[in-house]
């Protein structure tokens, strides 16, 4: 019973040996065909999957440059408006030079040669220091007195200096309120007290009889008659003999950088 039984084992076995020697006779044989239509099934079922692949590599490819070339923009970016702001300072820088190289020019021009004149920058203005008042960086050291009077553009007088430091002195505009100045009607040769009201006015109080007009001009007594301001408002009453001009200095003074100081 067993010598059956291990002679039918032995049999199975030997088929099993003879089917895969014929399967690998075959796979030699016929190898091409049968590789190419499993070639063919694999293609099938990993095309899509490489598709996918190959288009999301793509996509992180262009991302990729897409964020390397956004932050170069904003470099070149950065980089133009650092430019642009430094011209834009040169610029600034360049007209305010130009501006102050005017202004010396009418300085210049307007100045009497005869006069004696320290030129001194403005280190406050009316709006900065107490009103009407000026400090600028001449004093003692440039020969500056108390009383000395003060012009801009070269010939437009527009106080006198009140205080004196080493190097520096207060002027008291002629337009400061209360502060009274003599003064000619140009054309006239009227003698008329100049009464300040502050921030560049005056005012003048005239007979009736005395007539002026909007523009004309008031100067300073003297052997060079310095304009000290114009006539912008008559104010008259019938009742009252006298009427009262008001007046303003042709000078800005918040524009002024620069004074010339007779010494």
């Amino acid at each position: 019973m067993s010598y059956l039984l291990d002679k039918k084992i032995k049999r199975k076995k030997f088929f099993k040996i003879v089917l895969g020697v014929v399967f690998l006779v075959i796979l030699f044989y016929f190898r091409s065909g049968i590789l190419g239509g499993l070639s063919n099934v694999s293609q099938i079922i990993f095309r899509p999957v490489l598709v996918i692949g190959h288009n999301l590599g793509e996509k992180f490819k262009n991302l990729g440059i897409y964020f390397a070339s956004k932050n170069f923009l904003f470099q070149q970016n950065q980089s133009l408006q650092f430019k642009l702001s430094e011209a834009e300072m040169k610029m600034i820088n360049y007209n305010a030079v130009v501006a102050d190289n005017v202004n010396f020019r009418e300085i210049l021009n307007r100045k009497n040669d005869k006069i004696n004149m320290v030129l001194s920058a403005i280190l406050s203005k009316p709006n900065q220091s107490v009103y009407d008042t000026l400090v600028i960086d001449a004093g003692t050291m440039e020969g500056i007195k108390i009383g000395d009077l003060v012009f801009s553009l070269g010939n437009l007088p527009i106080g006198r200096v009140d205080s004196v430091y080493e190097n520096s002195s207060k002027v008291i505009l002629f337009s400061n309120p209360g502060d009274k100045t003599q003064a000619i009607i140009s054309g006239k040769n009227i003698f008329m007290e100049l009464v300040g009201r502050g921030g560049g006015n005056f005012e003048m109080i005239l007979p009736r009889d005395l007539t002026l007009q909007n523009g004309d001009q008031v100067v300073m007594p003297g052997l060079f008659p310095y304009i000290l301001a114009e006539v912008a408002t008559i104010i008259s009453d019938p009742r009252d003999p006298f009427i009262k001009a008001l007046l303003t200095s042709p000078v800005n003074v918040q524009e002024l950088k620069f004074v010339e100081i007779e010494i």
